[in-house]
């Protein structure tokens, strides 16, 4: 686990694409180390470590940074 984030809860989706089938994606929610609580969508085909760690930890920093305006 990064220490920008930290990972609250992980959801599996599902929705119906424009192009008319099912989409599975991921939400999760996570809590950055400034506190702050969000949700992230990502898509079943990048729901893979080497993919979701870098996706979450710059989600994190930008809302770090945010808050701090």
């Amino acid at each position: 686990m990064a220490k920008e984030y930290r990972v609250l809860k992980i959801d599996e989706l599902t929705r119906v694409s424009e192009a008319g089938g099912v989409e599975h994606y991921y939400r999760h929610q996570v809590k950055s180390t400034g506190g702050v609580v969000f949700t992230v969508d990502i898509d079943q085909a990048a729901f893979k470590p080497e993919t979701v760690g870098p996706i979450l930890a710059k989600a994190a920093i930008d809302a770090d940074k945010i808050l701090n305006l």
